[in-house]
């Protein structure tokens, strides 16, 4: 069990979740092309919080708990990102959250007050690192800091037996991952892909089916865009070339670097972005990038000319993920909400809204009866190839995530 103690940030670290805050995939909408951002002052704050002295190291207190009182209270606290729940016509109320609590007499305190994992792991961390309650029962944050409070011992661990549906309806590709080996102590909300996205218009004949046929086709010079997220361009890069990266060396991701930095000296590359390329690939600017299934599936409704291809060599793959925290006072009503939303009739009703992959197993046919083209996406429902070409970015020790951004800012400018 890792020991917590205060985060100290690289100038790479810091400028990367800048990038991320400001239009990576911080900046993502979970239902349209962009979200509502923090604001500069707050994300710098948050930035902040994470390289503030003063908390103390935390004590193993992995699993901790309260007593669990969802016999007596039937509710729960849940936190969740801004847009990332189905809604009904009057914007106020969500159809599926009121069916649980009609079937389980559990009311949900539904607050959307994640905007960000950065800010959000600032409001949760004094709390938890003292060993005391968040107020919140259930959570939601994307695969790297999930990996985090998991290893700091600031999570629960999952009773499986009131898992039932989650699982056995856990789509394969998601099953195990190297930071929460079984899913021990999370399961996944959505999943986040990323592919290559292209103009068919601008491509003016040429194809592009690889990250091969990006950097090295002459005709694309200056069309082509890259993401300004390390983990998505060099998992993409590296894929390509033939490694996992799931498993990845030093050498391989310098060499990864050092074949995006020549196609950016010879200026193959138009630039490194956050989601703001749906402008640029939508009017033809850039002819092929790596992008975001979430923005691709509203794309290819806006516009005729844009489409994606999954590489042979494979895609990447992230999760936002719930979880448990220690002192949560509802820890059973928690696990059923999770466990609801792994059946296939809640689970379609929050595909059909959000547009995301969808983590669960037989859902295609409830899904169909809402959005039979969502149904046939295989960017919301993953069909069997598609599946098995998903990989995920692995694990990084402190040492070489300061490492590995410093490269990669000084690849894109940043």
């Amino acid at each position: 069990m890792e020991q917590y103690e205060p985060d100290r940030l690289s100038p790479a670290q810091v400028a990367a979740m800048r990038r991320s805050l400001r239009n990576g995939r911080a900046a993502l909408s979970r239902r349209s092309l962009l979200r509502a951002g923090t604001g500069g002052a707050l994300a710098v704050g948050a930035l902040g919080t994470l390289s503030a002295c003063g908390i103390p190291a935390a004590k193993n207190t992995a699993g901790v708990s309260s007593e669990d009182h969802s016999a007596k209270e039937k509710e729960i606290s849940f936190s969740n990102w801004t847009e990332y729940m189905d809604v009904d016509d009057s914007g106020k109320r969500h159809p599926s959250l009121d069916a649980f609590t009609r079937r389980t007499g559990i009311k949900v305190k539904y607050t959307e007050d994640i905007n960000d994992n950065v800010e959000f792991f600032g409001k949760i961390k004094p709390q938890l690192a003292a060993g005391q309650a968040t107020g919140r029962d259930l959570i939601c944050v994307t695969d790297w800091l999930a990996a985090r409070l998991i290893r700091f011992g600031w999570v629960q661990k999952l009773d499986q037996s009131n898992l039932p549906h989650a699982f056995t309806n856990l789509s394969q590709q998601f099953r195990s991952p190297d930071w929460d080996p079984g899913r021990a102590h999370s399961y996944p909300w959505q999943g986040i892909s990323t592919v290559i996205a292209f103009n068919r218009k601008a491509l003016d004949g040429e194809e592009v089916k690889s990250v091969s046929d990006m950097l090295d086709n002459p005709k694309l010079k200056g069309r082509i865009g890259f993401l300004s997220e390390m983990r998505d361009s060099i998992g993409m890069t590296l894929l390509d070339m033939g490694k996992d990266p799931a498993t990845f060396s030093d050498d391989d991701y310098d060499a990864a670097i050092a074949r995006l930095q020549k196609a950016v000296d010879k200026g193959q590359i138009r630039r490194f972005t956050g989601n703001d390329y749906t402008s640029d690939l939508t009017k033809g600017d850039l002819a092929a990038c790596v992008a975001w299934a979430g923005d691709v599936v509203q794309l290819k409704a806006d516009s005729p000319d844009v489409d994606f291809v999954i590489p042979d060599s494979g895609y990447m793959t992230s999760t936002d993920n719930l979880l448990i925290p220690n002192k949560a006072r509802h820890k059973t009503n928690a696990e059923r909400l999770i466990d609801y939303y792994y059946e296939p009739k809640p689970a379609a009703e929050l595909a059909a809204y959000i547009n995301y992959v969808c983590p669960v197993d037989g859902v295609r046919a409830e899904l169909a009866k809402i959005d039979e083209d969502a149904a046939n996406n295989p960017l919301i429902i993953p069909d069997a190839a598609m599946a098995a070409k998903s990989h995920a970015f692995r694990s990084l020790t402190q040492k070489e995530e300061t490492a590995y951004e410093e490269k990669f800012a000084k690849l894109t400018g940043a």
